[in-house]
């Protein structure tokens, strides 16, 4: 899908290819081979180039070529009602069009609508960029709290009952943290590598930074820093609380295991007793009273033998 926009301080307008002007943002989500060659050739952008973020194993990199900048960074977003992952988002900088390719729609780039265009200028394309990756580093943070939330929500189902199903949440949420501790490292590293290009003047014709946009750079690398470590510290926790509750789960296994060892025990004493004295042999006790004699026997050896493993803390 190709949607083009320009913003003129009060509205976002849709451009076409056909009608495409300077300053112009083209969107691609998930694009045709058409309309990625049909944009390669109006933006005089490397087909190849447009193309990269679309692999979803596409690392965070910063590329720098004569007549444009590919920025690819790994955004997140939640693919299940408990599961996220990330996918990368490239960022193509020319002299005339910021380009943006994205695998799918997604909760960044749905936010510059024409609703909120007076927060934001397509033409202005390094500030129209640090927006971008500012939502985000914010969107991880979102995320982030919302795994937390989820983890102390499974933890009070787990203390009333040990359910397979919340272990494998539990486990589906660490796994997030790990993609998302991954992708804001290699953010953190193209953030930095962004940062020295703010007094590179051969690269002004593409990306130019003022006082201003210095400014939202470093808030960008601050939320990102941030992330990182709310992602580490819920990873410490959630990997925490996953080996306690193996304990827990294991402990109990074992408490459970000695009930039933104590119990057959018990049971065996008696099924001996009837069984030695239901032999066809001369054997005391058999008289008209011997059953109850017998029973009092089978009763009196399973208390003693019970009692002891009490004692012995099997109960």
């Amino acid at each position: 899908m190709l949607k083009i926009y320009k913003s003129n301080d009060t509205h976002l307008n849709g451009l076409s290819l056909l009608s495409l002007e300077k300053g112009a943002w083209l969107s691609l989500i998930n694009p045709t081979e058409e309309e990625l060659e049909a944009v390669a050739a109006s933006a005089n952008v490397p087909h190849d180039l447009l193309k990269a973020a679309l692999d979803d194993k596409e690392r965070p990199r910063l590329e720098i070529e004569e007549n444009h900048i590919l920025i690819i960074t790994n955004i997140p977003f939640m693919y299940s009602q408990n599961s996220y992952d990330t996918l990368p988002l490239g960022i193509i900088l020319t002299s005339n069009y910021i380009i943006t390719v994205c695998l799918r729609n997604n909760e960044i780039l749905s936010d510059f609508t024409p609703e909120n265009a007076r927060l934001f200028s397509t033409y202005k394309k390094t500030r129209f960029l640090l927006q971008i990756l500012y939502k985000s580093a914010t969107l991880y943070l979102k995320f982030v709290i919302e795994i937390n939330n989820m983890t102390e929500k499974i933890e009070k189902d787990l203390l009333r009952s040990m359910r397979n199903e919340e272990i494998y949440q539990l486990l589906e949420l660490e796994k997030s943290l790990t993609f998302f501790g991954a992708s804001l490292k290699s953010n953190g590293m193209v953030l930095t590598k962004l940062l020295r290009l703010r007094n590179n003047n051969r690269l002004n014709h593409l990306i130019k930074m003022y006082e201003d946009d210095e400014e939202l750079l470093e808030d960008v690398i601050i939320e990102n820093k941030q992330a990182m470590e709310m992602v580490e510290m819920y990873s410490h926790i959630l990997t925490g609380m996953m080996s306690t509750f193996t304990s827990i789960i294991s402990n109990n296994i074992n408490q459970i295991m000695k009930l039933f060892t104590a119990v057959s025990i018990i049971l065996t004493i008696p099924t001996m007793i009837s069984g030695i004295f239901g032999m066809n042999l001369e054997l005391p006790f058999q008289s008209e009273y011997g059953f109850w004699y017998i029973l009092i026997l089978c009763i009196a050896v399973s208390g003693m033998v019970t009692l002891g493993l009490w004692r012995r803390g099997l109960f």
